[in-house]
């Protein structure tokens, strides 16, 4: 974790599938949507949850390098969509510090931008979220973990 992470946010598949049901039910209300976009990798497991929730069969990418492992980089449009995004709704696993997003706001300005889960700096970028965490939060993504033993966050920073 990088040192500006001071906390740790375990994201188990059942909270993610529980919180993605959570943001279509948000989403529901909002509607219609004429498809969703989802941001790759992250985006693409709340994508098909909110997709099956909604009954959108017509799922698409758009796929933004932002992050290699844990260090921020600029970000890289790998592929792009050629619309305005009426009617559209993009889907990310979390909006961070918001580069993703502005990025993908410029490509798709009428499109509504919904996340799982949102960080202070990013969150005014999101028009719906389902929770908030803060900024030095870092969130372990079911995907990107495995089950092992953590030590008790009393004996955290003791040694032997």
């Amino acid at each position: 974790m990088e040192e500006s992470y001071n906390k740790g946010f375990p994201v188990s598949w059942d909270q993610m599938h529980r919180d993605s049901k959570a943001l279509a039910w948000r989403l529901a209300e909002k509607g219609p949507w004429s498809r969703i976009i989802s941001i790759t990798r992250g985006g693409m497991v709340p994508a098909c949850i909110v997709a099956r929730e909604l009954d959108l069969r017509v799922v698409d990418t758009i796929c933004i390098k932002t992050y290699d492992h844990q260090d921020r980089a600029e970000p890289e449009i790998l592929k792009g969509v050629s619309e305005d995004g009426e009617d559209v709704l993009i889907i990310d696993d979390l909006v961070d510090t918001g580069a993703t997003a502005r990025v993908v706001r410029a490509m798709l300005p009428k499109a509504h931008y919904a996340a799982v889960y949102a960080k202070p700096e990013g969150r005014p970028l999101v028009d719906t979220f389902v929770t908030e965490v803060s900024q030095d939060t870092w969130i372990f993504l079911p995907w990107d973990t495995e089950l092992q033993f953590v030590q008790p966050i009393a004996n955290a920073g003791k040694s032997g």
